[in-house]
């Protein structure tokens, strides 16, 4: 028998029932691993590229909550952009319309000059001292800015006296006097500012 165990021919498959004996015995089924889930997950979903990722879903969450914030952003920046234009277009009629004030202010307002003062002060004294009649006859033939520059230098009473008799002449002189008169009116109030 010891020969029949040490030859090749038996020791052979002696080994082999041994082994298939042991592996038979010892064999334990793997129970699955998470990847091996992941795996049956997969392979019954789909392919392999296709999966969940939550922080990749978080982010896309994110990403999208962000865009709708910028777009609710964009309209009310685009909101302010058309209140702003239509603002600036008030702004400019406003400008436009004291523009225009003014400018009928300045006709309407007698400005004297710093170089004009001195000899409209040496003719309101001529003036002054001739009677009211011959100076309001003298002075009808002037412009009436020129009136008004040199009433701005007489004393109220000298003016009052010359305008009523301008005013006793007829219609349109009294027409002129009464304008003469608010250009002196506002003539003085436009002298007297600068000096406040």
């Amino acid at each position: 028998m010891i020969k029949l165990l040490t030859s090749p021919w038996t020791s052979a498959p002696l080994g082999a029932v041994l082994f298939l004996t042991s592996m038979l015995l010892f064999w334990k089924t793997p129970h699955p691993t998470a990847l091996d889930r992941d795996h049956a997950r997969t392979a019954v979903h789909g392919p392999s590229w296709d999966f969940t990722n939550p922080e990749l879903d978080q982010l896309i969450t994110e990403l999208k909550s962000e865009k709708g914030a910028l777009a609710l952003r964009q309209q009310q920046l685009d909101e302010l952009a058309s209140r702003l234009n239509a603002e600036r277009q008030e702004l400019a009629a406003a400008t436009l319309a004291v523009r225009k004030l003014q400018d009928d202010f300045d006709k309407s307002v007698v400005r004297v000059q710093e170089a004009e003062a001195p000899n409209l002060k040496k003719d309101a004294k001529i003036y002054a001292g001739m009677a009211p009649e011959t100076a309001a006859s003298v002075m009808s033939q002037l412009d009436d800015s020129v009136m008004v520059k040199i009433m701005l230098y007489m004393k109220e009473s000298e003016t009052a006296a010359i305008l009523e008799i301008l005013a006793k002449k007829g219609p349109a002189e009294a027409k002129r006097a009464a304008v003469i008169s608010d250009h002196v009116r506002l003539s003085i109030a436009q002298k007297a500012s600068p000096a406040k």
